[in-house]
């Protein structure tokens, strides 16, 4: 008998924390995993004095469709984008953006060195009587344009 009246004590005194433990279980079951809620995977590896990587990965972001992301998902890919350069001696800007579709790999989500031939593009300038900040203007166009080169080859733009 005592062992009744003792678990019946029990019962309604631990019910709220089993509910509670169940229900926090139960939420963490429906939110999905960190690698579905990635919409994008970007990466930067630019000269900071040429463009921020804030706003390399905003060029990228604005350049890139949503399309693109449904054939090489973002779990799956990343973009690396990388900016190079500066001004030479006699104040011409020489600008190099490139940027690469990388494979992840599985285990880690980590970038594989294996860019495709066809998913890396190249773009190159150089302007004489140039400021710092017209290389900076030059630097974020050149990775637009590298951008788009990518992107053309993978969905109509």
């Amino acid at each position: 008998m005592k062992r009744v009246v003792l678990s019946s004590f029990l019962v309604p005194a631990l019910l709220p924390a089993l509910l509670a433990v169940a229900g926090t279980a139960m939420a963490q079951a429906d939110v999905p995993h960190s690698r579905d809620v990635k919409k994008t995977n970007l990466l930067d590896h630019s000269n900071a004095n040429l463009i921020d990587s804030a706003v390399a990965k905003s060029v990228l972001t604005d350049n890139i469709p949503a399309r693109v992301w449904k054939i090489h998902k973002p779990g799956d890919f990343a973009f690396l984008s990388q900016v190079e350069g500066g001004l030479n001696a006699q104040r011409t800007c020489v600008i190099t953006a490139r940027v690469m579709l990388l494979p992840l790999t599985g285990t880690l989500n980590v970038p594989m060195w294996r860019p495709l031939p066809k998913m890396t593009a190249t773009a190159f300038d150089a302007q004489p009587n140039s400021s710092t900040d017209q290389c900076k203007v030059v630097a974020k166009e050149k990775l637009k344009e590298a951008t788009l080169a990518i992107v053309s080859g993978i969905v109509k733009i």
